[in-house]
């Protein structure tokens, strides 16, 4: 089994996103945005686990402005689309991104920006927000892959967090 941990909207909540790490484990982290170097401090602090990132609406200087605004890794045989949503218009209506993430073939679509976080499954396609791990008390989404499909998804919130590091 392979775990997948989805961060957004870190807004410099280091800590929390540390927490998560050490707590959950994961085999891959994929950073959504919105302060983008938080995404880049946590794979320098864990080099051993394989990070995803891609800039959000508030990363205009927080890096090179031309890193992929979207991208679309197999991760454990599963293709993911990952992007932060603000090009998409996921504020209003997530209906576009989704659209354009079954056009890539992709089996899950992983977006932030709204700050809300939702996980469930639409004709095939997992649809994947995890919330904002910098506001509201922090929350992520823990994805689990076996046997080249996606065999989990859940929305993970601080409380959650907190019970798995007190075991």
């Amino acid at each position: 089994m392979m775990k997948l941990l989805v961060l957004s909207d870190s807004h410099s909540a280091l800590s929390f996103m540390r927490r998560c790490i050490e707590a959950l484990k994961p085999d891959v982290v994929a950073h959504l945005g919105d302060h983008y170097d938080d995404g880049a401090a946590m794979a320098e602090e864990f080099p051993y686990i394989r990070f995803y990132q891609v800039p959000g609406n508030c990363d205009r200087y927080r890096c090179d402005w031309s890193e992929p605004q979207i991208l679309v890794p197999l991760i454990g045989g599963v293709r993911i689309f990952i992007t932060h949503g603000h090009l998409h218009g996921v504020k209003s209506n997530p209906y576009r991104l989704i659209s354009e993430a079954k056009k890539a073939d992709a089996a899950a679509v992983l977006f932030g920006h709204t700050h809300e976080a939702c996980c469930f499954c639409e004709d095939d396609l997992w649809v994947v927000n995890p919330g904002s791990c910098g506001y509201y008390g922090g929350s992520v989404a823990l994805i689990q892959i076996e046997k080249e499909r996606i065999s989990d998804c859940r929305i993970l919130r601080q409380s959650d967090i907190q019970t798995l590091i007190e075991g």
